[in-house]
């Protein structure tokens, strides 16, 4: 997700996709402030997953909402949040696909490689609704 309102500087050179989860129960702020010439400052509320677009030398900073305060609570090199892009997903097509019990559907499985780890999602068939 490219940023719309906050361009990356025409200088900057290696941008990353990154993903941010908020998974405490209060509000955060994530700010990145070590790259010059570019602001970059989010309302992340409790659950929500923030994707955004950053330097690779980028630093997230999260501070977590108190009473009529924030306090920096995590410093995140965005190198560390890298999330790799749709074209670098792999199908799996080397076994028999399962089905869904539901919706009788095959189930696809998707390998993501991030860094030398592989993680498998499973992705049912969509249900249509007469």
């Amino acid at each position: 997700m490219a940023q719309i309102l906050d361009p990356l500087p025409p200088e900057q050179s290696g941008k990353i996709f990154c993903c941010y989860v908020n998974a405490t129960s209060k509000i955060q702020v994530a700010r990145i402030s070590n790259i010059p010439n570019w602001y970059f400052e989010r309302v992340v509320f409790p659950g929500q997953r923030l994707v955004f677009e950053a330097p690779k030398e980028a630093q997230l900073e999260i501070h977590t909402g108190m009473m009529a305060s924030a306090i920096l609570s995590d410093t995140i090199p965005c190198d560390r949040l890298t999330i790799t892009e749709p074209s670098n997903y792999e199908f799996v097509s080397n076994s028999q696909p399962a089905i869904d019990p539901i919706n009788k559907k095959p189930i696809v499985q998707i390998n993501t490689k991030t860094g030398d780890f592989i993680k498998s999602l499973q992705v049912a068939g969509l249900v249509s609704i007469d």
